[in-house]
């Protein structure tokens, strides 16, 4: 296969990159950039681990190809706090104990980030537990995650 240059906006970074055609976002963010907050699983988009923003919407970036994420903004785990502090949703999950091994976890609260802000309305818990339904969690029964993300709609303004 031939190489292609590719630039990539992860994390209001530009990282210019060479790619293999058939790379997908998640071999390029971790074996070629090194951020390793976003895991590797089932390779098929069926656990929600490899979930990062593409232009702010939760995509599994197992299954996407680098190259479909040209001129798109990317936001992987390592990129959602700010230099004023963690993202509300991290403060959350550490505050309710949501983090047990914390493998799922980047990939949780990406998804829960994507759901509140594409869903600005108010929200109850089974809404929520929708919400974040294609992320898996094998440590917890999720009512930890939930109440985390219930106190961040909350706090946002988003909870019935």
């Amino acid at each position: 296969m031939t190489a292609v240059s590719l630039d990539l906006t992860i994390n209001d970074e530009l990282h210019s990159v060479s790619v293999e055609p058939h790379w997908t976002l998640l071999h390029v963010l971790r074996n070629v950039i090194g951020l390793t907050g976003t895991k590797e699983n089932c390779l098929e988009a069926e656990c929600g681990v490899c979930t990062v923003l593409l232009d702010g919407a939760a995509v599994a970036s197992c299954i996407l190809l680098a190259l479909q994420c040209r001129g798109r903004r990317i936001t992987t785990i390592e990129g959602l706090a700010s230099a004023d502090g963690l993202d509300p949703l991290q403060e959350a999950f550490i505050e309710h104990g949501a983090v047990q091994c914390g493998y799922c976890i980047p990939g949780m609260i990406l998804t829960a980030r994507s759901y509140l802000n594409e869903n600005p309305g108010p929200h109850t818990s089974e809404e929520i537990r929708e919400g974040i339904a294609g992320t898996l969690c094998r440590c917890t029964g999720y009512q930890k995650i939930v109440d985390a993300v219930v106190a961040v709609a909350a706090m946002e303004g988003n909870v019935r």
